[in-house]
């Protein structure tokens, strides 16, 4: 008869009490699972305007906008410019080239481009605005101010052929659209960080 005292008692009527002890393996492969997922997450939140990657992508957008002029990289045309000869002539053909592109795209395409974006743009804003989908309100306020630059980037192609620009005269009608360009890209900066800051705001205040 074994002694109430025996320690061996205790372990020979329970053989797995030590190992219920031992963390299992597959509980800490859960573990980290989770905390990756949870890391994704945060990278890529739907809440977009408290997301950095948003706030890098808007600002990428729109220097790319303003330094791509009709297509033509802006320090090419101030090269052309200011030396003139074999620049200014590579400058002149560029522009001619993406004028016609641009041109043609319209004339063949422009019903359909017009109506995928119409409904594009009316689907973010009903989804963003009505629903108040954060991701679409955000994804809207990129897509709907670069439509405009689209747009007045048509009608300067349509300019400059019709007028058969070149030298100063180009180089001047260029920059005035990239002058426009630049104050739609401040207003949409300016809205889009108004309005960012005021959906933060409002989360922040109701918790």
């Amino acid at each position: 008869m074994p002694l109430p005292g025996d320690k061996r008692v205790g372990a020979a009527e329970n053989p797995n009490r030590g190992a219920a002890r031992r963390p299992r393996a597959g509980t800490k492969a859960g573990v980290c699972l989770v905390d990756l997922s949870n890391t994704i997450f945060e990278l890529i939140d739907m809440r977009s305007f408290s997301n950095l990657w948003f706030w890098i992508a808007l600002a990428v957008v729109w220097s790319s906008a303003s330094h791509w002029v009709l297509g033509v990289p802006w320090d090419m045309a101030l090269r052309a410019r200011r030396n003139g000869g074999q620049a200014a002539a590579d400058f002149e053909t560029l522009v001619q080239v993406n004028v016609s592109r641009l041109l043609y795209i319209a004339e063949v395409s422009a019903l359909m481009l017009t109506s995928f974006a119409s409904f594009v743009l009316t689907t973010l804003a009903v989804m963003g605005f009505y629903y108040h989908l954060e991701f679409a309100q955000a994804v809207f306020l990129l897509a709907f101010p670069m439509s405009l630059v689209g747009l007045l980037s048509l009608r300067t192609a349509r300019k400059v052929r019709g007028a058969e620009m070149t030298g100063q005269q180009l180089y001047s009608q260029l920059h005035r659209h990239r002058l426009a360009v630049q104050g739609i890209g401040v207003v949409s900066i300016f809205v889009t960080a108004s309005w960012g800051m005021l959906q933060n705001l409002s989360i922040g205040a109701l918790g």
